[in-house]
């Protein structure tokens, strides 16, 4: 059975047509695609996510190998002194509420899973500091599972492309959901995150560079088509 919208709909052949080219432009724009954040294990991820909040993946990478060379398991850093690691995240930014949020977050593993991060949306998003495009992003990330996450490059550009008129995350996820076979939902997210990042622009989107502008709905496109992009 298809599965419904946010608002009980189910997408026409149309609809699922214009989704399928979308991502075809995408797929041959970013033929390959990943998150730019180094990691080596679900938990690393998880932390490195928390440390990527307002500051560059370039920045955490920096100190992601330092961090787990001090706490390698999820044990140690649950233990950890707030102080050494507000040492180390220092230069992420926010870095005495990182330290609160990733220690915590190592602690609920230790409590709720026995150290292990769970494989499950439900159950990752029960962790302190989770939500469902944090817990998304690992799933479809580190074990591949059909997953959709929602930010807010992926609110704005499948807005303006017409894919769903919601603006809560849940009911553009739930949107996109029935849109998409189960299959494409892993790669989805990151190509219209980079797409986001790289051409749909909140302010200064290139619209006169973009491969999906005759797919587009933005009714400021045609506007910033004509305008000379920033150097």
């Amino acid at each position: 059975m298809p599965l419904s919208r946010a608002d009980g709909s189910v997408p026409s052949r149309a609809e699922k047509g214009k989704a399928r080219a979308v991502l075809n432009r995408l797929r041959r724009r970013y033929v390959s695609i990943g998150t730019a954040l180094d990691y080596e294990s679900p938990f690393q991820l998880l932390v490195v996510t928390v440390l990527s909040a307002q500051t560059t993946d370039e920045n955490v990478n920096k100190v992601a190998p330092v961090l787990f060379e001090a706490y390698p398991g999820v044990s140690d850093l649950a233990d950890a002194d707030p102080e050494e690691v507000e040492k180390i995240v220092y230069s992420t930014g926010f870095f005495r509420q990182k330290t609160k949020s990733i220690i915590k977050l190592a602690q609920g593993i230790e409590e709720m899973f026995d150290g292990e991060v769970p494989m499950d949306l439900d159950e990752l998003v029960k962790l302190p500091g989770v939500g469902r495009k944090t817990a998304s992003v690992l799933l479809a990330e580190a074990w591949d599972v059909p997953a959709i996450a929602v930010d807010t490059h992926v609110r704005r550009v499948t807005r303006r492309l017409g894919l769903t008129d919601q603006i809560d995350p849940v009911k553009i996820e739930r949107d996109l959901m029935a849109l998409y076979p189960k299959g494409e939902w892993s790669g989805l997210s990151m190509r219209i995150i980079q797409f986001g990042r790289d051409v749909c622009d909140a302010k200064r989107p290139l619209c006169g560079q973009c491969e999906l502008f005759d797919l587009c709905e933005f009714p400021d496109r045609f506007a910033f088509a004509h305008k000379t992009p920033p150097r």
